[in-house]
């Protein structure tokens, strides 16, 4: 086995080392001593950081242990965008995390260690490039996120929560397995290498390779909670910890694009007919349930998690419109533009669910519509700021959700699909009411509550940055995207 070059992996391996460390640091530290564990954590994401940005400024791609582990240009760019996300989960969770509870006890820094372990999970599957190290890594990162969600163990709503999570995530997991265990009996291997040739020099039989494809998608669709896979979304962001709500929509999202592009594009481009009706139908399904159902929603979580469905849907259309281009220029454009998407997605999102943790207090969750009335004459600041998410994620320009979804929309009506096109345009519109209906509430309805805000002032410093980049990288998109397209070129040239 060829391990001699260990320098990919000095960002996991410190994650590993310093997410162990931190486990046994925060069991001497007393309650008013937590804020350690906090800044221990953020300064690990920093080193992170500092490792895999050299990586990336080296722009090479490299493999390790015999061809399990690759460091490219794009595992290490969504690198970086995790570790700003789980970095801006850890500031906006604080203060909510202190009020229940979840950092008291003992072991009260075990939602910062299981949030890294999370991440390195994440990274395992953002870098697999074969069948086992993808599922560790799927595995590492779910059994934290279980262990997140049933984190209060007094409260009965997170409880049943984990319990839907576990039992629905277990039967994903045995799908994605089932679906690599078919591909791996058709072809002889688990590296994602030799599954492509052994695909493209029509050896093997096609109709095995497609029925793995089936499960293998229907892993993936409940991995990005698409429909019909979505069951699990809505509930497990209701009934969770709010902090832990946003630990799953943020990061985890990065690590299931990476997978959809791993084991789809890079292992299975040679079936990519099969694949991409597969996604066009989830795409379809996404948009319509999503949007329509997130109308009826009273509960701003249960809205977001039914918009998530349906953003996850505009990640699909630039997946599918990829394995469709004419040429690699095109294909790099698609899956570019998918993943601009996917990181507008997170940024956006973990903004929105900081202002829920801002208007939460000890005893009271902001989880309802109401709980936003009036919001302008309470903090006009905030107000304006959840207005430029909730623009975004309505993809008004000149927010950065607008680019997002144009240049997805560019990349599927390049593929000549324009009736995917108009119907991807038409329930964004559709979208844009439960959006723009939270922004009624802020500036036109009066307050439920005058309560003043009381915001600690790092998540008041990053949450305005937050919004403020949102609108910024609206109007200035383009190194974003020159990144997104740099590293998705090199990344398939390799």
């Amino acid at each position: 086995m060829n391990t001699t070059n260990m320098i990919p992996l000095y960002a996991e391996i410190f994650l590993l080392v310093a997410a162990s460390a931190i486990l046994l640091i925060d069991m001497f530290l007393s309650e008013s001593q937590r804020y350690v564990t906090y800044i221990l954590s953020l300064l690990t994401l920093v080193v992170c950081g500092a490792f895999s940005l050299a990586d990336f400024n080296a722009g090479t791609t490299v493999y390790t242990f015999s061809n399990m582990f690759i460091s490219d240009p794009m595992s290490n760019l969504l690198k970086l965008f995790s570790y700003l996300a789980v970095g801006l989960t850890l500031i906006y969770s604080r203060t909510y995390a202190t009020d229940r509870g979840m950092l008291s006890g003992n072991l009260g820094g075990e939602f910062y260690v299981l949030v890294l372990f999370a991440l390195l999970g994440q990274m395992v599957m953002i870098s697999g490039n074969n069948f086992l190290s993808i599922y560790l890594g799927l595995e590492l990162m779910a059994l934290s996120l279980y262990a997140l969600v049933a984190l209060r163990r007094d409260n009965a709503r997170a409880t049943e929560a984990a319990m839907k999570y576990f039992i629905l995530g277990a039967m994903s997991s045995g799908f994605l397995l089932y679906g690599m265990s078919m591909l791996y009996g058709a072809t002889g291997s688990l590296d994602l290498t030799e599954v492509a040739k052994a695909a493209a020099n029509g050896t093997v039989n096609p109709n095995i390779l497609v029925f793995g494809i089936v499960f293998l998608v229907a892993g993936l669709g409940f991995k990005l909670g698409a429909v019909p896979f979505h069951m699990w979304v809505p509930d497990v962001y209701q009934g969770a910890p709010t902090a832990v709500t946003l630990v799953l929509g943020g990061a985890p999202k990065l690590a299931a694009f990476a997978i959809c592009i791993r084991l789809l594009v890079e292992g299975l481009m040679p079936m990519a007919r099969d694949w991409q009706q597969m996604l066009m139908v989830l795409a379809v399904l996404s948009l319509a349930i999503g949007n329509l159902t997130a109308i009826a929603q009273t509960n701003l979580k249960r809205m977001l998690a039914y918009s998530t469905i349906a953003q996850m849907a505009f990640v699909l259309l630039g997946l599918l419109s990829g394995s469709v281009g004419s040429d690699a220029h095109g294909a790099a454009n698609a899956y570019s533009s998918a993943m601009f998407y996917v990181v507008t997605y997170v940024l956006t999102t973990l903004g929105s669910f900081g202002v829920i943790m801002l208007l939460a207090r000890a005893g009271f969750e902001a989880e309802e519509l109401s709980d936003f009335k009036g919001l302008s004459k309470r903090s006009p600041w905030f107000a304006v700021v959840m207005s430029i998410l909730m623009f975004s994620l309505a993809g008004v320009p000149p927010m950065m959700g607008f680019s997002a979804k144009f240049w997805v929309l560019q990349a599927v009506l390049g593929t000549g699909q324009l009736w995917l096109t108009v119907v991807a345009v038409m329930f964004s519109l559709v979208g844009a009411f439960y959006y723009l209906r939270v922004v009624k509430l802020m500036w036109f309805d009066e307050p439920l509550d005058n309560a003043p805000l009381v915001v600690k002032s790092d998540m008041r410093f990053v949450l305005s940055l937050n919004g403020g980049a949102i609108l910024l990288l609206g109007v200035l998109p383009g190194p974003l995207l020159s990144a997104c397209m740099t590293a998705m070129t090199k990344t398939l040239a390799s």
